[in-house]
């Protein structure tokens, strides 16, 4: 079994989003865009054509999700921060809301 077959998956949770009160990226109230942004970089999983896990997403309406996929405004690292930041925050609130929980 190779190591991408592991990644966490979780339809579940990837649905929760569009309950998310606001954009986690630019704290605008969420207007029907914000959807589940998975992290663009190894350490969570990524790999050529494999999303990173599940688990590794932030709550982004349409424009941060494009700013940090497209990135032309923004550096890397840039990208990359403002990404992290937003996980932090939507995992609180995934965790607060409920939608994350220990059995």
């Amino acid at each position: 079994m190779s190591y991408a077959s592991l990644n966490f998956r979780s339809p579940k949770l990837l649905k929760a989003f569009k309950y998310a009160p606001i954009c986690f990226g630019c704290g605008k109230i969420n207007d029907g865009t914000v959807v589940a942004a998975h992290a663009n970089w190894h350490e969570f999983g990524k790999s050529g054509g494999i999303k990173a896990q599940d688990w590794a997403v932030a709550g982004l309406c349409f424009d941060c999700h494009s700013q940090i996929d497209q990135g032309s405004k923004l550096s890397y690292s840039e990208r990359k921060e403002k990404w992290i930041n937003a996980w932090i925050k939507t995992t609180d609130w995934l965790w607060r809301c409920g939608v994350i929980k220990v059995k």
